[in-house]
């Protein structure tokens, strides 16, 4: 089989060159270039690839991408960790329509929330990328752009373990603004999120409600376009020891356009609010956050960019003890940032230049630095970057009381840092996509509860993590074919011991073929090696998808994925429960 499939790859002539690399990416650089021109990796997905893909929900979708691991206390719904090329989850910077949206208590995402009906659009962007972004940009970015429906449109999937989400959308466009809406929810039975040997394992079934709501608005005012976009979601978890619930908003206020010849401006206002109320843990965490963006791109000649720009940034967030019903801190922070940038090109020779100087209330300046430069040539490029990033210490590490004195956070600490080097190769083989990365990171004053004998938060860590990925694609006649594979290894500098549920290897291929203009079938697989987890080590696993999808007129089209087909048992976490073979079947209506 492997035979046949390398010589279809090798002999076969491609219809066309993929053009994942004619994409846009704004997340990059902070302005919109086309990915094969950003020094860095960068992958996109249209909303188009999410629906062929026939995904259950988000983290579905992300892992199969390179570079990406992530692990879940269940199934879906349940808590949820991205490493991005082997640093922590909170190393990841996730903005959703421009802004950040991580708990300003927790610093985590709870991205098992966000629904596939309200995305239209995710970037991410490998390496450190603080110098445009600042803090927790130390292993990439993830940038998610809601949906924008142009027309009437719904959705019905029904699966296995009681799974039923339904969703529906409205929007028009005319030359002068738009407005869109787009409501759903979703209800899945689940299945018990730990196993036996869990610690505190009931063999119930964990089930998950969510019920979510995305509004957008814009209007052009001469040369400047005013924009707004809301995304409101609320969630009910349940778990082996009672239920959480999840209230989550954010809103963003933007108004773009020029200033002048060659001169683009984009001033945005916005927040969002973060609330998790856990009473089996007689704990409730309260997270605002509310930021402004004024960024800037002058064209300075043919060839070179520009970009300056300021964020002003204020953070609140309180921890509310609800059996005595007092708060265990409620406290605010405020951060205040200038970047610059420059790029441009000498002939055969990209460059990009970027500063950063972030004032934080608690720990004073942070310095970032990005330094990039390229050579293309025909039919390719190759490009060496440096890269620092930061983390600055989460409200909880800095405040919490801890529990009976232990485990509490340490208003002294310093932010995290970083440095990062890596070698890219983008070409084309003869009709295949290809590209290499190679990458060297190293992370300081890592944040650890390691403090004496309380175990209080402290400066003390170190990480290290070494790591190469190598991405394929090309597109026959009628078959697309897209593989990837990480390598990498990600260890505690101090003790050499390896980071917790973070694979040394991972393998992904997906196959699509188009049975007519109207019909097509697909097939993933995906393979993940052995991973340390805290008292054991978790087995390698290998998980095959199957899909197919046929249009019904010129309005409908149905549908159906198969996860899992093998019925392979296999664990994200160690004592957590992973879904066995599992079924979707998705019929979508959108007006022509």
């Amino acid at each position: 089989m492997s035979v046949i499939l390398a010589a279809a790859w090798l002999a076969a002539t491609p219809a066309a060159t993929p053009d994942t690399l004619d994409a846009i990416t704004v997340s990059a650089s902070r302005r919109a270039q086309p990915v094969r021109e950003a020094l860095a990796s960068v992958s996109v997905i249209e909303r188009a690839q999410i629906d062929r893909s026939q995904a259950s929900d988000l983290l579905e979708l992300l892992r199969r991408e390179v570079g990406l691991d992530f692990a879940r206390t269940g199934g879906t719904g349940q808590t949820t960790s991205l490493f991005l090329r082997g640093t922590n989850s909170n190393h990841l910077l996730v903005l959703i329509d421009g802004i950040r949206v991580a708990s300003s208590n927790t610093g985590a995402v709870a991205l098992e929330h966000l629904p596939l009906a309200q995305i239209e659009r995710i970037e991410i962007v490998r390496g450190p990328r603080a110098s445009y972004w600042g803090s927790d940009a130390i292993g990439g970015v993830l940038a998610i752009t809601t949906r924008q429906p142009e027309g009437p449109e719904a959705a019905l999937r029904v699966g296995s373990e009681g799974r039923l989400g339904l969703s529906a959308g409205w929007g028009v466009r005319q030359a002068d603004g738009h407005f869109s809406l787009t409501v759903g929810g979703e209800d899945y039975d689940g299945f018990s999120a730990q196993t036996p040997d869990g610690f505190a394992y009931d063999p119930d079934d964990d089930g998950y409600r969510r019920r979510h709501l995305s509004l957008h608005a814009g209007r052009q005012l001469g040369s400047q376009q005013l924009s707004l976009s809301v995304l409101a979601l609320r969630a009910e978890t349940e778990f082996d020891q009672g239920v959480s619930d999840a209230d989550q908003h954010s809103l963003a206020l933007s108004l773009e356009g020029p200033l002048g010849e060659g001169w683009q401006h984009r001033l945005s206002l916005g927040g969002n609010r973060d609330d998790l109320d856990t009473p089996v843990f007689f704990n409730r965490f309260l997270s605002r956050r509310q930021q402004l963006d004024w960024v800037h791109d002058v064209r300075l000649g043919d060839s070179e960019q520009l970009l300056a720009g300021v964020q002003l940034q204020r953070e609140k967030g309180s921890s509310v003890d609800t059996f005595g019903q007092v708060n265990q801190y409620a406290e605010q922070l405020d951060h205040a940032a200038v970047f610059t940038a420059l790029q441009g090109r000498n002939g055969a020779f990209d460059h990009e230049l970027a500063l950063r100087y972030d004032d934080h209330e608690r720990f004073g300046g942070e310095l970032s630095s990005q330094l990039a430069v390229g050579w293309r040539f025909d039919p390719g490029r190759l490009y060496l970057s440096f890269g620092e990033g930061f983390r600055a210490p989460n409200l909880n590490e800095l405040y919490s009381p801890g529990f009976g004195g232990l485990f509490a956070g340490n208003p002294n600490l310093g932010p995290e840092s970083s440095r990062s080097l890596e070698l890219g190769l983008d070409t084309d083989l003869a009709g295949t996509a290809l590209a290499l990365n190679i990458y060297r990171t190293r992370v300081n004053d890592l944040i650890a509860f390691e403090g004496g004998q309380s175990f209080q938060a402290v400066n003390i860590a170190e990480a290290a993590v070494d790591g190469a990925e190598l991405t394929l694609s090309r597109r026959f006649e009628a078959l697309s074919v897209a593989a990837n594979a990480t390598w990498q290894d990600a260890r505690n500098a101090a003790t050499d011991a390896e980071l917790l549920r973070r694979p040394r290897r991972k393998l992904a291929l997906d196959l699509d073929y188009d049975l007519s203009a109207n019909a097509h079938v697909g097939a993933d697989l995906a393979y993940v090696s052995q991973r340390q987890d805290i008292a054991s080590e978790l087995a390698s696993y290998s998980l095959l998808g199957l899909r197919a999808e046929t249009r019904l007129g010129d309005d409908w089209h149905l549908g159906a994925r198969i996860n899992n087909a093998l019925d392979r048992e296999y664990a994200w976490a160690a004592g957590f429960g992973a879904p066995g073979r599992e079924w979707l079947v998705t019929l979508r209506w959108q007006a022509p």
